[in-house]
């Protein structure tokens, strides 16, 4: 198992960047999928982005895809959300979300963060 925590979120203006941090406790970070979840205020929780172990395969949903970057450093047991050109419509709170071996079009996630809140305003 690991243990993540989410870090970075705060209040930002429309076209502003943000960076994500997932810090993940536990020797086998390497093996695991990492990704990230986001839920909006009345809305049901959805997929952003997934890396796999070894950082080769990813995947965005299309609301995110050319202006979100998830990377991971594997010796830092660290998982990054980079997000460029903001827009208020990506408020919410951001879960990071790991599980074993998964690829990256199949993940769910099975070990969760508690979130970290992220508020673009217009």
């Amino acid at each position: 198992q690991v243990q993540l925590v989410e870090s970075g979120g705060g209040l930002v203006q429309a076209g502003d960047s943000l960076r994500l941090s997932c810090a993940a406790s536990g020797r086998t970070f390497s093996i695991y999928t990492m990704g990230w979840f986001r839920q909006a205020p009345g809305k049901e929780r959805e997929i952003v982005t997934v890396i796999s172990w070894n950082g080769l395969n990813t995947y965005y949903a299309d609301s995110v895809k050319g202006r979100f970057t998830i990377s991971r450093n594997n010796a830092k047991n660290t998982v990054y959300l980079q997000m460029d050109s903001l827009k208020s419509e990506d408020t919410a709170v951001y879960y990071c979300a790991a599980e074993r071996l998964k690829a990256p079009t199949e993940f769910r996630g099975t070990e969760w963060g508690k979130g970290t809140l992220v508020t673009v305003s217009s």
